[in-house]
This record gives structure tokens, C-alpha cells and sequence, in this order.
């Protein structure tokens, strides 16, 4: 094979079969990373005071940090 793709090839770029597992898979992360983003939007807005602690000792953890 000269290494171009066709319509029926299930392989990524890497290679790699990616079939239908793989790609539920992958849905089923993206849904994940995406609801996980919104739940801390809401953690946020809902506690804003420990958010504003949080954000307070991260900023110090970073001035204080030797590159």
C-alpha cells in the first residue's frame, strides 16, 4: 500500500483501527471534558468566594515558584 487513505479505511493517521469503539469512545470523553468544563463554570458562579481563595493561592504558588 503507498499510504493514502481510501473511503473504507477505518485507520487513523497514526495508523491505529479506529472503529466503532473508538469512536464511541472518544464521544463519550468529548461529553465527558464538556460537561466537566460547565460543572466547574457553575462551582464558580455558584462559590464565589472559594473560587476567589483558590485563584488567591494559585497566584501565590506561582510568585513563589523558582523557574
Amino acid at each position: 500500500m503507498d499510504g493514502r487513505r481510501t473511503a473504507g479505511d477505518t485507520r487513523s493517521a497514526g495508523g491505529k483501527d479506529t472503529g466503532p469503539a473508538d469512536t464511541e469512545r472518544l464521544r463519550r470523553r468529548a461529553r465527558f471534558l464538556r460537561e466537566r468544563s460547565e460543572a466547574k463554570e457553575l462551582r464558580e458562579r455558584v462559590q464565589p468566594r472559594r473560587t476567589r481563595s483558590a485563584r488567591m493561592r494559585q497566584a501565590l504558588r506561582m510568585r513563589t515558584f523558582r523557574w
